[in-house]
């Protein structure tokens, strides 16, 4: 076979875009997959001691409680987000603009599509991060 053909037939194999994305973060599948494929290439004349095992078994158990718990930390700060911009309907609202200068206006509603709140201030969508300041509205009498 002419060197050509061979460099024409490995070529396609360098050329395609990777269809696995590497992932940035251990999650509990990465880490099973280690300890099987450790089971499977073990010596059989020399087996994973029993310790070792346990011990890894218990850290992945370790690592899924704990994201658990990051997740449950998240919910529970965007329910506490909710909670604030919800809080802030009706009253007096002091914030950032984009520009940097501060104003001020009444919240009329409240949007949560996105991951954070954006509070409806005399007709402009204002993310909750920008307001610095919260007072009760005036009533008209």
């Amino acid at each position: 076979m002419p060197v050509d053909a061979v460099a024409a037939t490995t070529a396609g194999l360098y050329s395609g875009a990777s269809t696995r994305t590497p992932s940035q973060s251990m999650d509990s599948e990465v880490f099973m997959n280690l300890l099987v494929t450790q089971l499977q290439n073990q010596d059989p004349s020399s087996p994973m001691d029993t310790n070792q095992m346990i011990a890894q078994t218990t850290q992945l158990a370790m690592m899924e409680k704990i994201t658990e718990m990051a997740t449950a930390s998240q919910e529970s700060f965007s329910l506490q987000m909710r909670s604030s911009a919800a809080a802030l309907v009706g009253q007096t609202v002091t914030y950032t603009m984009y520009d940097g200068t501060e104003a001020t206006g009444i919240a009329s509603s409240v949007s949560f599509k996105d991951a954070v709140p954006q509070v409806t201030i005399g007709g402009k969508s204002i993310a909750l991060d920008a307001v610095s300041g919260v007072t009760t509205a005036a009533s008209s009498s």
